[in-house]
């Protein structure tokens, strides 16, 4: 494809939905990524050559919580401890990490499942 016009484009997943913007203009969007980028190939034409940024989802403290079901005070027990994943920015506003890092640092949490102590315990009182 020598010759070839380059066209830039982002794409980002928001709402259940993949958006996506050619550099400087129009906007598409699709439920699945693959019709995303289907939809900026086609708006891109034919013989373009299409440079794509895919935008990760970011989250901050409070959507951190939200995804592992913990309250704010328990990111910050993590991240004393130095247990959490590193932010891929500090901004004035707070720190803010990929969601699929929180959601891997999640899959790797044990639930704690109550031992024969434990169920005693409840039973005692």
């Amino acid at each position: 494809m020598d010759g070839a016009e380059e066209v830039r484009a982002s794409m980002w997943e928001a709402g259940g939905r993949w958006h996506g913007r050619i550099a400087g203009g129009d906007e598409v969007s699709a439920a699945a990524r693959d019709g995303c980028l289907h939809e900026l190939r086609r708006t891109a034409g034919p013989g373009a050559a299409l440079t794509v940024e895919v935008v990760p989802a970011l989250v901050g403290v409070a959507e951190a919580a939200a995804l592992l079901g913990w309250d704010k005070r328990r990111i910050f027990t993590y991240l004393g401890r130095g247990s959490f994943p590193p932010p891929v920015a500090e901004l004035a506003s707070g720190r803010v990490w990929r969601r699929e890092d929180v959601e891997a640092f999640g899959r790797t949490r044990r639930r704690r499942v109550p031992g024969p102590a434990a169920a005693k315990q409840g039973r005692a009182g």
